[in-house]
């Protein structure tokens, strides 16, 4: 399972079509997600977003468009997956608010618990 976040007013207005991700892909070349164990590095990036969020789960074995697993200097030697294509409906497998605590920090999904941070 990999993670992509975003803004939870999005998500209303595209959760019913077929494929999503076409504004990211124009804007990156890809759409961004992360492993589940790297989540604690990337979405305090979003902490300053006053819009809910919220994290689309996704099965990449169902994914329809070539995902691949790249590094940058800026990753530090780990490996992101990203989604070259639309991402189809159907591998969202799960839809999760994107939590804070009282001072706007992440905190990790009860869902996502039994996999460990790296």
């Amino acid at each position: 399972m990999i993670i992509h976040c975003m803004k939870k007013k999005t998500w209303e207005q595209i959760k019913n079509q077929d494929y999503w991700g076409e504004d990211d892909i124009r804007r990156y070349g890809f759409v961004h997600c992360s492993p589940v164990p790297y989540l604690w590095r990337v979405l305090p990036g979003f902490e300053d977003t006053e819009e809910d969020m919220v994290l689309l789960c996704i099965d990449e074995r169902k994914l329809e468009s070539e995902l691949l697993y790249e590094d940058d200097e800026s990753y530090k030697g780990r490996y992101y997956p990203h989604v070259y294509g639309p991402v189809n409906r159907d591998a969202v497998i799960m839809v999760l608010d994107y939590l804070k605590d009282r001072n706007g920090h992440y905190l990790k999904n009860p869902e996502l618990y039994h996999i460990a941070d790296e």
